[in-house]
């Protein structure tokens, strides 16, 4: 990061502990009836300022509702830390930002957009950093991603948040509550902000595993409806892929950097900490994606199999139709032979010469029985009886 400003005490963290970290809610505490109007920006806008204040030694002096009021108090006081918290700014405030802490104005364009893959940037002093942090639905069983932009300064942090995702006010109260850690500076925030992003990880990661158990017996049992399951968690796990994979190289810059700059070593564990648990979850989640590729082709064989058997039993039942109609056809040959002659013989003719004949009757009948026995020993050759 950036090097010591003068009269600023040394970045050391030996001895100290690791702050236990709170669970971060589900969603933010619902605003009580009374609760007061929000603060406005000048045009009448509301304000998007979440949270802002100052800190000098790990502790809080000052608190604002404006970003006019916190720039006017850190330029009075000396050796303050400004620590903003914004929910989808206006531009208007983004520019006034830029213009107090000197942004870099592609940093300001990507967080006025959105939609930026994780990256990790420096631009001069300032480091511009974008986290897509992921929280798991229970009712919907689905993930909700976040994105989350941190310009990183020597004396300022300013996170903005688009998105539910994540809770940093827990990050704040686990700060104030480890003035040790937090009076180490920008960089100590942000290793914090790194490590509440990826701890909130972890119940996304569980969720998602649930759910492939359950598509694992969900297909084993034939439901019909598991392929589209599978389809839409596999592109929550890409989503999911895309928004982890990149943290090990932004992790290992950032480690590089700490040292480049001479952060403490302390919290350079603790940053190498944050890397290792990164590394985890991107393992688990390259797991997931090639066990949905497994179910996927597991679904598609058994598929296959049950059309098969389908198709088997089709062609099945057509064959012994078939053979039913080759019987039908057979009797109703023989059937007919015998008919044609008894009505040749009963149409009454005068000059047919076996009405006269003493051998006619019989001759008719033996007739009759000749050409039956013939048709059945054809039919029966030929397997239709």
């Amino acid at each position: 990061m950036s090097p010591e400003r003068p009269g600023r005490r040394p970045r050391g963290l030996r001895g100290l502990r690791k702050p236990a970290k709170k669970r971060p809610s589900e969603a933010p505490p619902a605003t009580p009836p009374d609760a007061p109007e929000p603060p406005q920006q000048p045009d009448g806008n509301p304000s998007s300022v979440i949270s802002a204040a100052l800190y000098r030694d790990g502790h809080r002096i000052s608190t604002h509702d404006s970003l006019a009021d916190t720039f006017r108090q850190q330029r009075a006081l000396s050796d303050t830390l400004a620590w903003i918290g914004l929910h989808r700014p206006s531009p208007s405030e983004l520019v006034s930002l830029a213009s107090e802490f000197d942004l870099h104005p592609l940093a300001v364009e990507d967080a006025m957009e959105a939609h930026q893959r994780p990256k990790l940037e420096r631009y001069g002093g300032t480091l511009f950093v974008v986290l897509r942090a992921a929280r798991y639905l229970d009712d919907a069983e689905e993930v909700d991603f976040g994105e989350l932009h941190v310009f990183v300064g020597r004396d300022f942090v300013i996170t903005v948040r688009h998105g539910a995702a994540p809770d940093l006010s827990a990050v704040r109260r686990r700060m104030e509550d480890a003035p040790e850690l937090l009076k180490r500076g920008p960089e100590a925030v942000l290793y914090a902000i790194l490590d509440a992003v990826v701890d909130g990880y972890a119940p996304v990661v569980a969720g998602v595993q649930t759910d492939i158990d359950e598509i694992e017996t969900e297909v084993f049992g034939g439901d019909p409806r598991v392929s589209r399951r599978i389809y839409e968690l596999s592109r929550e796990v890409v989503e999911f892929q895309r928004a982890t994979r990149p943290l090990n190289g932004m992790l290992e810059s950032l480690t590089a950097g700490f040292e480049k700059y001479a952060i403490d070593e302390e919290l350079r564990r603790y940053l190498r900490d944050v890397a290792d648990h990164a590394l985890h979850t991107t393992d688990r989640v390259d797991g997931f994606r090639q066990a949905l590729q497994d179910i996927l082709t597991v679904n598609a064989t058994l598929v296959n199999q049950q059309q098969n058997a389908e198709m088997r039993a089709l062609a099945e039942a057509g064959f012994e139709q078939n053979e039913e109609i080759k019987k039908i056809s057979s009797w109703a040959a023989i059937l007919f032979a015998p008919t044609l002659v008894g009505t040749v013989y009963g149409m009454n003719f005068q000059n047919m010469p076996e009405l006269h004949w003493a051998f006619g009757y019989p001759f008719a009948i033996i007739l009759m029985a000749a050409v039956c026995t013939g048709l059945y020993v054809i039919f029966k050759r030929r397997d239709w009886l």
